[in-house]
């Protein structure tokens, strides 16, 4: 990839002159898809972003907000992706991947405390999709294991549109305070530039260039120079470096070095704070021989962070960074004029810092509306279409992923991953912070705009059943080559459908990142808007996802428009991805602020014994998953045996099941606000027995069989 001629065009004009070459490389890096958002930041505006406890909106290296009723604890959230670069090597890509979410984490004066990681590969049959699949969650596990950061929730999607370019989406939570906030803007002309962390090598040239181009057949030998390669033992030091440089109150200003490298973080410091810098290349400690003031502009190199300094302060970031066996060069300063880079006394860089970090022309593209699908429904026996469901790879048990990570390190999880949403301990506000985090490719690939909406409620919903209320949330938007206007035209249906439930919800869009140019011989991806989102609650309890083994407490179905009406809508559900049927997507709740804010209160109830949202395979797969060896189910689904199909595998959100001792209590909370009705009660024997209202049986079975059908990963990666 070079510079286009019309972007050159520009930049000559700007300069007056022709660019340098390591100019031009520069703006061809910072000026990309990846970098500048010419695809996407005109429809960014569409997210609400403020909100009563937000303390750093979109923009800086991660999104700052404070917890409800405490002024004194700020929790970061960022989220990032790593697509590209976890097709071509995915080991290195995904553990890349995490190491620069937790590094965006530390240059706002946090300690990171959890991961989160959405995953999307291939249809699962596929030997391809599983040798990228078992790379990606080995990157991540040794990476985040060796670190020491839990990862606690996430998501693992599998769908033929990925087969040429999975994604790997990861999100961080930190910790910070008032006092030790720092951004990325710069602070002060005279201040000091310097660069903490690996030597710089020549890995990772021209990745943000690489990340904004369609997948070649290829890839996977061609651009393996693009992707990085992580250290995640000098990583950790790192975290504990900036940990005692912030407690020293050393940093004036931070960021890491990500896309671009060098020349993307150190520019984009000085840019946001109207200044600019002067910076030796040579003086930069480096791992390679006879690197050029290029490669060390835009190399990757991971595990290395930019600070500005005050002059006082540099030897003592020096003695830290040394301390920690971390490489520390003063590499320049800032001023106010341009931003300038030289070489052995050579310039090779001189130019205005704000044009070359937002001077990149905007793109406007066509589109086209993505139209609902006709409605084609399969006929298929219900025994079989129910464990074909339970048993997907979609649905089934993701314990081959999580098992694999330490997700107990730090001593903060009260609720690991596998349940709705995680739940982290802040002690330091007698807080729990839920965490949520995923997409739903068969729903936004049906209906992007209905679909995207559906997302939001998902997540808010699952960070609800565990009695915690939604506080924000950051984005992941994936996407195709934006230039196909039925691409484009995806995109703007999910932009728009998580903007506007999100501010239905009063959920503020606090950051994110954009990812274009998933597309590939195969085609693109399904648009895939990945949202992270965490909410807070007092305390650190919850209530568990599995019945409990009581006769008297009553299991109640919360929200579900289709039984209020008699109408099920199947589109995007698993059962018809599995069974090749189409159908429109299902209508959302009227009132989902309420119904969220209603699902908290009752969670959280004395009388409450369990809570388990409904949504990915339906009625029929979140009835399975609460069965256990000690505790069965007895229900009885009111419809007539030719709507059981229906009921149990359509996948409207923003219901949940509710296990109480004191139903008529749930039912006063839920009046007017969302339908409520009675399924049936616990049993002791393990057992699920579903019949009909007529009294007719429709299934049985019980936990052992459904541990059987819901082990399709462990068993074939075992």
């Amino acid at each position: 990839m070079s510079l286009a001629d019309s972007d050159r065009e520009l930049v000559v004009e700007e300069l007056g002159r022709e660019p340098t070459p390591a100019e031009a490389a520069l703006f061809e890096n910072l000026w990309s898809e990846h970098c500048a958002y010419r695809s996407s930041r005109p429809l960014l505006s569409a997210f609400e972003s403020e909100g009563e406890e937000v303390v750093i909106g979109p923009g800086d290296d991660a999104a700052v907000v404070s917890l409800p009723g405490d002024d004194g604890t700020y929790v970061t959230i960022g989220i990032e992706s790593h697509n590209h670069p976890s097709y071509v090597d995915p080991f290195d890509g995904a553990a890349t991947g995490v190491g620069g979410i937790v590094r965006d984490t530390l240059s706002m004066g946090a300690y990171p405390i959890a991961l989160a990681d959405s995953l999307y590969f291939g249809e699962f049959d596929r030997e391809h999709s599983k040798y990228l699949f078992e790379g990606v969650v080995e990157g991540i596990s040794h990476y985040g294991n060796c670190i020491g950061v839990p990862t606690v929730a996430g998501s693992v999607d599998f769908h033929p549109d990925y087969e040429g370019n999975p994604l790997v989406n990861v999100a961080c939570v930190g910790l910070t305070s008032e006092e030790r906030l720092v951004t990325a803007e710069a602070q002060e002309p005279g201040n000091k530039l310097v660069l903490v962390g690996n030597a710089t090598g020549r890995d990772g040239l021209g990745g943000a260039s690489f990340a904004s181009e369609d997948l070649s057949e290829d890839a996977e030998t061609e651009d393996r120079p693009a992707v990085q390669v992580g250290d995640p033992y000098a990583e950790k030091l790192l975290i504990e470096a900036n940990e005692r440089l912030i407690e020293e109150d050393l940093i004036e200003s931070a960021r890491d070095l990500g896309a671009a490298g060098l020349g993307g973080a150190s520019s984009e410091l000085v840019a946001k704070g109207g200044l600019g810098a002067e910076i030796e290349l040579e003086r930069v400690h480096q791992r390679e021989p006879n690197m050029n003031a290029l490669e060390i502009l835009l190399a990757e190199s991971q595990e290395r962070m930019c600070y500005e300094v005050a002059p006082e302060n540099v030897e003592r970031v020096r003695e830290i960074a040394e301390r920690f066996d971390l490489g520390c060069s003063v590499i320049g300063e800032v001023t106010e004029g341009n931003y300038v880079a030289t070489f052995d006394g050579e310039t090779v860089v001189d130019v205005d810092a704000e044009f070359l970090g937002e001077g990149a022309p905007m793109n406007d593209l066509e589109s086209v509306d993505v139209e609902q699908p006709e409605t084609d429904l399969p006929e298929v026996d219900l025994e079989e279409a129910f464990e074909t469901v339970v048993a997907s790879p979609n649905t089934a048990s993701k314990r081959w992923v999580y098992r694999q990570y330490d997700h107990e390190v730090g001593v903060r999880t009260s609720v690991g991953p596998g349940d709705d949403a995680a739940l982290i301990a802040v002690r330091e506000a007698e807080q729990g912070l839920a965490i949520s985090s995923g997409a739903a490719p068969n729903w936004t690939d049906t209906a992007p705009y209905e679909g995207a909406r559906a997302v939001a409620l998902e997540n808010a919903t699952n960070v609800a059943a565990k009695g915690a209320t939604p506080l924000a949330a950051v984005d992941c938007l994936n996407g195709g080559n934006p230039e196909k206007p039925e691409v484009y035209g995806g995109f703007e249906g999910i932009v728009d459908g998580l903007a506007d439930m999100c501010a239905t919800l009063e959920t503020p869009v606090v950051g994110g990142n954009v990812s274009l140019y998933n597309d590939s011989a195969a085609g693109p991806i399904p648009p895939t808007p990945t949202l992270a989102l965490v909410g807070a609650k007092a305390g650190y309890d919850a209530p568990p996802l599995s019945l409990a083994p009581e006769a008297d407490a009553e299991l109640l179905l919360v929200g579900d428009r289709g039984l209020e009406s008699g109408a099920f809508d199947l589109g995007g559900s698993e059962y018809l991805a599995r069974f090749d049927g189409t159908d429109a997507f299902p209508e959302l709740p009227a009132e989902p602020a309420a119904l969220v804010e209603t699902i908290a209160e009752v969670a959280d109830d004395d009388a409450t014994r369990a809570t388990h949202d409904v949504s990915h395979g339906g009625l029929a797969v979140s009835l399975a998953e609460m069965v256990t060896e000690e505790a069965g189910l007895e229900a009885t689904l009111p419809v007539s045996e030719g709507e059981v199909a229906g009921a149990l595998f359509h996948e409207q959100p923003g219901r949940v099941l509710i296990q109480t001792a004191e139903p008529a209590a749930v039912r006063e909370a839920f009046d007017g606000v969302a339908p409520v009705v009675s399924l049936g009660s616990a049993t002791d024997d393990g057992a699920l027995a579903l019949e009909a209202e007529d009294g007719t049986e429709l299934l049985e079975t019980d936990a052992g069989t459904i541990d059987e059908l819901r082990s399709t990963i462990e068993d074939e990666l075992a």
